[in-house]
């Protein structure tokens, strides 16, 4: 059982777009910025979750993405799946053919396993992830660690003129 990258990078960019949402659309080149992620990545991720309706593009200048339902209706689950990815404990992919075929000792507990995390996942909103404390500091940090960057390049460019 893993969650890959693309299921990650989905969540952790949904959850940047939902912190950064009061200041209009939100470009993916910041989220980039701010999450260390890869921008091309971000752009297929962004493909589906726009085709799953969960974020809408605003395009031309000042634009970006924002989600397309509230932050209290979009689960960590609906991103995951969103993006084509499942949390699945079995090594059959859930289709009881385990072992030469047929179903292995073991596959009904890694199914109910399987439910647990995805139900765990689906009672998780991005408001919920909002509110908490410590999200909040992680994301000023990163706020503040991009804010120093384009300060120091702002001087750059000055001592240039």
């Amino acid at each position: 059982m893993k969650l890959t990258t693309k299921g990650r990078y989905a969540v952790t960019a949904m959850l940047d777009l939902a912190l950064h949402a009061t200041a209009g659309p939100v470009s993916l080149s910041e989220i980039a910025g701010r999450q260390e992620l890869s921008l091309s990545y971000l752009e297929q991720l962004f493909v589906k979750l726009r085709r799953n309706s969960l974020v809408i593009s605003h395009r031309g200048p000042g634009g970006g993405y924002r989600l397309n339902h509230s932050q209290s209706d979009i689960s960590i689950a609906e991103i995951i799946a969103a993006v084509d990815e499942s949390v699945d404990a079995t090594h059959c992919a859930g289709k009881s053919d385990c072992q030469e075929g047929d179903t292995c000792l073991t596959h009904h507990l890694w199914i109910d396993l399987t439910e647990q995390i995805h139900g765990f996942l689906k009672g998780i909103s991005l408001a919920d992830l909002v509110n908490r404390k410590e999200i909040k500091q992680v994301s000023q940090r990163q706020d503040n660690k991009v804010d120093a960057a384009n300060d120091l390049q702002n001087i750059r460019v000055a001592s240039y003129d």
